[in-house]
């Protein structure tokens, strides 16, 4: 099984994900501690796009992330597609409560060198994502629904309800019907 977690910062992907991931045991990557080098350097686009490349050819995987240039490739070879479509109110206040929680300390899905931090223009990436991203993720998602088995969240009780029937159904949840 291959799914793919994507939605803006603060939508709860990395949580949800490593929940998954244990339940399915399947192996979680989180792709903002691969793309982030020490000091918040972005790894280098051919890099990055390779690297992308040679992670979904592994047998099974949930890929934890957006990053847009490369969605591609992940959607390509997803079985499962989660989007998490929260509203901005609840990322925003996710992203702020985080930097808070990891004050001067790395995310578990970050590199190390990498503290938390935040700053307006992240706030106004998270509180426009919708606005700005979302209307290019729908698309993308309409053309790989004849292979991929789509599913939208815009609550969190939806989230719950999700890793419920994941709990109950195992990865036939994730089968195309």
């Amino acid at each position: 099984m291959k799914i793919i977690v994507i939605g803006s910062s603060g939508a709860g992907k990395s949580t949800f994900s490593r929940q998954i991931g244990e339940l399915l045991r399947l192996p979680v990557y989180h792709l903002d501690l691969y793309f982030w080098k020490p000091g918040w350097v972005q790894t280098p686009h051919d890099e990055w796009v390779q690297f992308n490349t040679q992670l979904v050819h592994n047998k099974a995987w949930i890929i934890d992330g957006y990053y847009g240039r490369t969605l591609d490739i992940r959607l390509q070879a997803a079985d499962a597609v989660v989007f998490f479509d929260l509203s901005p109110w609840i990322a925003t206040y996710r992203v702020i409560k985080r930097r808070i929680q990891y004050h001067g300390k790395t995310r578990p899905d970050l590199n190390e060198g990498c503290p938390e931090s935040l700053d307006w223009p992240f706030i106004k990436l998270i509180w426009n994502y919708r606005r700005d991203k979302r209307p290019a993720v729908l698309e993308k998602l309409s053309k790989h629904a004849g292979h991929a088995k789509i599913i939208i969240i815009r609550t969190p009780k939806e989230a719950r309800t999700l890793i419920r029937n994941i709990q109950n159904e195992g990865t036939s949840f994730f089968e195309k019907r």
